[in-house]
């Protein structure tokens, strides 16, 4: 399959400068899907899901979260709040003249695509969270997601955590995400002065709108994807999540790791297109 141009352009939103990968910049009257990275990945991670959408005639925008990819550093921790990294997307679709988009998330970007749903509806077309579940529902997943999640707790050592993230001991980016398919690029990428930092941040701002606050139900429709060989997420937390989709709801489990995009990106690119075509 032919790969598609994607044509890499930039708008100001808060203040910063947020860098976005666009496959038809001039077709404003084209389905649109807005692809949502997480950590520690930056938009090319949706390149092999973006061919196959682009060729069925989608246009697709994958934008880099505040402080990632080519994307400018927030000078403050609560710049990465994920409701205001949320906000961020829903004003990109405006600075694009794009009503409504089919929204599709991975890991952090599953997590903002839900407050983009719950807080921005009239963004929202259709909805798709990768892994990680509504955040009401991952608040209240049971204890095994708490331990399966410890690094979430290490990541708030300011500092601490940085240095051993780089490093190369047991708490390397390298050994703790050693699974994930593009680590040489992720260690190479987080080289990059501020870089992760700015990647740690959402985690550091967030932790307590996540966990301890309840947000509304999604009005969309909503497909659920969660992979057995997760090791950083209980599926009960994206199964439970249809407690909070007031739409149509489905779930697809499917074997294999965390890093879905990456990982099987043929196969998600055919859910995709399935979902949004029923």
């Amino acid at each position: 399959m032919q790969p598609p141009t994607l044509t890499r352009r930039s708008f100001e939103h808060r203040g910063f400068g947020l860098s976005f990968l666009d496959t038809d910049p001039q077709a404003t009257d084209k389905a649109t899907v807005l692809l949502l990275h997480g950590f520690p990945d930056s938009a090319q991670m949706w390149r092999e899901v973006i061919a196959p959408l682009h060729t069925a005639g989608y246009r697709c925008v994958a934008p880099d979260t505040l402080g990632c990819g080519e994307s400018a550093l927030g000078l403050r921790t609560r710049d990465y709040r994920a409701r205001d990294i949320a906000s961020d997307h829903a004003a990109l679709l405006q600075h694009l003249r794009i009503d409504r988009a089919h929204v599709v998330g991975h890991d952090w970007g599953a997590a903002v695509g839900w407050f983009l749903a719950a807080y921005h509806p009239e963004r929202v077309s259709r909805l798709v969270p990768i892994s990680v579940g509504h955040p009401t529902a991952y608040a209240r997943a049971e204890f095994r997601q708490k331990i399966m999640g410890w690094y979430i707790l290490f990541f708030q050592l300011v500092g601490l955590s940085e240095r051993l993230l780089q490093g190369s001991g047991r708490f390397s980016l390298a050994r703790v995400f050693a699974s994930h398919p593009e680590m040489d690029e992720v260690v190479e990428r987080m080289r990059e002065p501020g870089r992760l930092t700015a990647a740690l941040s959402i985690y550091r701002a967030s932790l307590v709108d996540v966990l301890l606050r309840s947000h509304p139900a999604v009005d969309c429709d909503t497909l659920g994807i969660f992979s057995d060989g997760d090791r950083f997420l209980v599926e009960s937390q994206m199964k439970r999540s249809e407690r909070w989709v007031d739409g149509h709801w489905e779930y697809q489990g499917l074997a294999g790791g965390h890093w879905i995009p990456l990982e099987q990106p043929e196969r998600l690119a055919r859910l995709l297109l399935d979902f949004f075509a029923s």
